[in-house]
């Protein structure tokens, strides 16, 4: 045994949502170093997709397109299987927060979020099926990740009322899809990150001490952590992994222990 054969993935295929920047982008890397032959990454912003492939070499390729709709979702599939014959690897990372007080919270928010976090990661799957199960065997099933959030797993303090709300029904989606997906050797996952500094979380990429002092082990999260999970999910490392929700979070939901504690009765 070597860990080559545990956590190497010569020779595969992978497609990461929103790889552009951010946790996408951590993953993107840990694949990279593992040996991946091709990393496919989407995103809307063309100029990110560019700037990233170009930082990064040949081996990432970018499509640039809207995933929160179906017809976004059928041009990535059309585009997808025009250039690859199977598909190894699927994170499904792409997202979207929304925030306002709750007696102010719009439709927009709940319809926006629940579409990219929820519905997407669903129908894109579906529609990958073929691609998915073309090379996927008993001894070299087929991958799909989920990139859930701790805020599926335990409230907290903003009023982020359809991001918690989706990533906790991603987080039980993960599971029913690994039921049925198994049979076909394609083994459903999700990681749930903590603080990793991104777009979408500006206090651990803006204010990381401010952010660490929250976090049981003092720090922020970074593409070692988020990139080595990812590989080990992907990899013959994770093969006996499914639907397990992975928390990558420093301790925060299973280490923290509280400031407050409530007198006996």
């Amino acid at each position: 045994m070597t860990l080559e054969e545990m956590f190497g993935l010569s020779g595969r295929v992978a497609l990461v949502t929103g790889g552009s920047r951010g946790i996408g982008r951590m993953i993107v890397e840990g694949f990279l170093a593992a040996g991946i032959d091709r990393v496919y990454i989407t995103a809307r912003k063309s100029h990110e997709i560019a700037a990233t492939c170009a930082e990064l070499g040949d081996r990432v390729i970018g499509i640039q397109g809207d995933i929160s709709t179906l017809d976004g979702i059928d041009a990535l599939v059309t585009e997808l299987t025009a250039r690859e014959g199977r598909l190894d690897i699927l994170v499904n990372n792409a997202g979207v927060a929304w925030g306002a007080d709750y007696l102010d919270f719009p439709e927009a928010g709940w319809d926006k979020v629940m579409a990219l976090n929820v519905k997407t990661p669903f129908f894109l799957t579906q529609k990958l099926h073929g691609l998915l199960t073309a090379g996927a065997t008993a001894e070299r099933p087929a991958k799909v990740i989920m990139i859930t959030s701790i805020d599926g797993q335990r409230v907290n303090p903003w009023e982020t009322y359809s991001y918690q709300a989706s990533k906790a029904a991603l987080i039980h989606l993960t599971r029913r899809m690994a039921a049925r997906l198994v049979k076909d050797h394609v083994y459903v996952t999700s990681l749930a990150p903590g603080a990793f500094p991104s777009s979408m979380n500006k206090a651990a990429r803006d204010r990381a001490d401010q952010s660490a002092a929250g976090i049981p082990n003092g720090r922020v999260g970074d593409k070692w952590d988020m990139g080595g999970t990812a590989v080990y999910l992907a990899s013959r490392a994770g093969d006996y992994t499914i639907g397990e929700t992975v928390t990558i979070d420093g301790g925060i939901v299973n280490a923290l222990l509280p400031t407050h504690f409530a007198e006996p009765g």
